[in-house]
């Protein structure tokens, strides 16, 4: 059953912490079989791929087959019937004008001592990004992923997308397609990300891999951070609805379902001020949840890991949201923008009860890869800057060299560095003879 929590109850606290505490995904198992995985693509490269796709994927493939053909994606794309290649493409056009906007400014400027100083931004060269396939095998995930990078100006973007039995998704195809991906291997799990970080004799390394996945390319990323930067390690998908009487709870039902069905780690969390609304919402999301063709995956999701908790106001529905900064934050409310000014937490937050989280996993704009297991109250959505470096720029005059030179000269010699020091002394030194 799922957790009925009230902020009056006099355990609330021991029982929030608790939730906040649950461990929805840990496989520490995976660890050392990963580890094993990623040292046999470094020492074989593709013959170890070719041969980790047959024990995973059931699909066996020769080093000219890893990557997918012009003529094959041309023949993928053509299966998309048109209604869904038009919503991929309105997609595509929505997400690009949405990170575009977040591209950054290059800034110089010229201190009062006469230092010139500024950064400037620029792209890493190539990304790899990870598209989980199967039953997991998600469109919209290429495009949040692909058309950041591209806005970013990344000049060569990779595709891992395992086809387990041979099975492709042709949408993921069309959707690699209108992101300007430049190659799609068939390959999967840790193995795709070891060749992606380290390279094979057939696919050159990236600079940065980002993407979901299971618990072994999780487990993977986290191991080849620092060859390679990774966007994050994220785990099971999570919703909190705020909401009051004025949401409809059928709406608020489906919008926790539509987290649920992703997998039965997910979590979905309602917190209200009203008692009886609060019943309204669970009566309609065991209701709907009968129907659903998921509805095992989301049974055990809202069985396991669901919460309601009733607050006494809306105000302390806030504190509690941002002590869970959620995935995903649905506010339902009369006045929705008031109440996202409290929220300091949250990986996005979708305004008003005719705002459901879905639209921002397909068509809204903003990014849907997300900060899972409490991270953001750390850290960002995936974002066109993930996939940029900021370069500071410095140049000292002669005049700004003598104003602050000898206090970094005193700094080094506190520090003990000799030669820091005297490197500034010496031109200090030309410059007292001139």
């Amino acid at each position: 059953m799922p957790q009925y929590l009230s902020t009056s109850d006099r355990d609330f606290e021991a029982a929030f912490t608790a939730l906040l505490g649950m461990k929805r995904e840990d496989a520490p198992e995976v660890d050392e079989a990963v580890a094993a995985i990623i040292a046999d693509v470094r020492a074989r490269g593709d013959a170890a791929l070719i041969e980790l796709t047959v024990r995973f994927d059931r699909l066996e493939l020769t080093p000219d087959r890893l990557c997918f053909s012009p003529g094959e994606i041309e023949a993928e794309c053509a299966k998309v019937p048109l209604a869904e290649a038009e919503a991929l493409a309105l997609a595509a056009a929505r997400i690009r004008a949405y990170h575009q906007r977040q591209l950054p400014r290059d800034e110089s400027w010229t201190d009062d001592q006469g230092a010139t100083l500024g950064w400037r931004w620029t792209p890493v060269s190539a990304a790899g990004l990870y598209v989980p396939g199967g039953l997991a095998s998600y469109p919209s995930s290429v495009l949040m992923n692909a058309i950041p990078a591209r806005v970013a100006g990344v000049e060569r973007l990779e595709i891992a997308c395992p086809t387990p039995g041979g099975e492709v998704n042709p949408l993921v195809i069309l959707a690699a397609r209108l992101s300007g991906v430049d190659r799609i291997w068939r390959i999967g799990g840790a193995q795709a990300i070891a060749a992606l970080a380290y390279g094979t004799e057939t696919i050159a390394p990236v600079d940065k891999i980002t993407g979901p996945g299971n618990a072994w390319v999780a487990a993977a990323k986290r191991r080849v951070f620092g060859r390679v930067g990774i966007d994050m390690i994220a785990g099971p998908s999570e919703i909190l609805v705020i909401a009051d009487a004025s949401a409809d709870p059928d709406w608020i039902a489906l919008d926790m379902l539509s987290q649920a069905e992703h997998d039965a780690s997910a979590q979905a969390i309602l917190v209200t001020p009203d008692a009886d609304f609060a019943k309204a919402v669970v009566a309609a999301l065991e209701a709907r949840l009968t129907t659903l063709e998921r509805r095992e995956i989301a049974g055990a999701s809202w069985r396991d890991n669901g919460a309601v908790i009733v607050t006494r106001d809306l105000d302390e529905a806030a504190v509690l949201s941002n002590r869970v900064a959620p995935e995903h934050l649905e506010l339902c409310t009369e006045d929705p923008e008031a109440l996202a000014g409290k929220i300091t937490h949250a990986g996005a937050i979708f305004l008003g009860q005719w705002t459901p989280e879905a639209i921002g996993d397909y068509v809204g704009g903003p990014n849907h890869v997300l900060p899972t297991a409490r991270s953001a109250r750390f850290s960002s959505g995936l974002s066109t800057l993930e996939f940029l470096k900021r370069t500071t720029l410095a140049k000292m005059t002669p005049e700004a060299l003598r104003a602050i030179g000898p206090a970094a000269e005193v700094l080094a010699v506190s520090e003990s560095l000799q030669a820091h020091g005297l490197s500034v002394r010496a031109r200090l030194e030309r410059l007292n003879r001139g």
